[in-house]
């Protein structure tokens, strides 16, 4: 006697827009031949695969996020706009051969160095605060930020910036850490605040109305847009720079950089005071060395709140 067994798998992605599939997997099934009598099909006969429209349900990829169809290895290089190619005009010619001399002009364009991309994530802080000046660093917070700024300056790398969140908590931290980094400048910004960047994807169970990742995503993605790109061409040594901010601003910039789906960004998890290394070469290729790194801490001072 033959039977029908279906199962159906849908599920929407980011790499080439969003795409609803459903594969249908069927045992042993009668099939009509030539001559209209039954034939039945093997148990080990690979499924049938459907693939209907993309479903409308599925939200649109950004424009920045796209990639091109079929491309599962794609890597754009131009992908901070900071590509040779991309910061000449090439419409401009010489005045006197009228060419381009596009190799020479290329070649002034070319980063030299690079830049070494330090994320830390705020230590533990007061979360029953109310308001962004009760959310002051804990007993505890503040022995982590001790312990990450020992960590940076055994490292014994020449630090160039902090750039840190005006949040209360990432401020303190940044305070905790520069003494053990003296004379290396502070710089707070508005732009590296905690916020919602992107709605995540598989959702949470906790709702925010789409106004939120509206307003904290388009701050973020400057945040990325900003800070996060290939050295200046003028740039002749490598460097290394600290940015003190917040768990989901730099789960956000991880996948961005790495050209990852950025709404998997809450796949990942960081400890307090964790230290999350990126590094960014002249051609633009981009390496994760660590991610939310607190293998200095004692166990009983990790935490991840």
């Amino acid at each position: 006697m033959s039977f029908r067994r279906a199962l159906a798998l849908a599920a929407c992605g980011l790499a080439g827009g969003s795409v609803l599939f459903s594969a249908v997997a069927v045992g042993k099934q009668p099939a009509r031949g030539a001559g209209g009598d039954a034939e039945t099909r093997s148990a080990g006969t690979a499924p049938a695969l459907l693939l209907p429209p993309p479903a409308a349900s599925c939200p649109a990829a950004p424009g920045w996020a796209e990639r091109p169809a079929g491309g599962g290895g794609y890597w754009d290089s131009n992908w901070d706009r900071r590509e040779p190619l991309a910061l000449i005009n090439r419409k401009k010619k010489n005045e006197e051969t009228g060419e381009e001399e596009l190799a020479s002009r290329l070649d002034h364009c070319k980063a030299k160095a690079t830049r070494h991309i330090f994320l830390i994530r705020h230590s533990q802080y007061n979360v029953d605060g109310r308001l962004d000046k009760d959310r002051i660093l804990t007993q505890l917070g503040r022995e982590q930020a001790e312990l990450t700024g020992r960590r940076l300056a055994s490292l014994g790398l020449k630090f160039d910036t902090i750039i840190h969140s005006s949040m209360i908590r990432a401020t303190e931290t940044t305070d905790i850490i520069s003494k053990h980094l003296p004379g290396v400048k502070k710089i707070s910004t508005d732009l590296l605040r905690e916020g919602a960047p992107i709605e995540p994807v598989p959702p949470v169970s906790h709702w925010k109305p789409e106004a939120v990742y509206y307003e904290d995503g388009a701050r973020i993605e400057a945040a990325f847009r900003n800070y996060i790109h290939r050295a200046d061409a003028k740039q002749e040594e490598d460097s290394y720079e600290i940015f003190v901010c917040h768990a989901n601003v730099i789960r956000y910039i991880v996948c961005r950089a790495l050209q990852f789906p950025p709404e998997g960004w809450l796949r990942m998890s960081l400890n307090n005071g964790s230290i999350t290394h990126l590094v960014i070469r002249p051609s633009g290729r981009v390496a994760l060395r660590t991610l939310g790194d607190t293998g200095f801490m004692p166990p009983d001072k990790i935490t991840r709140t």
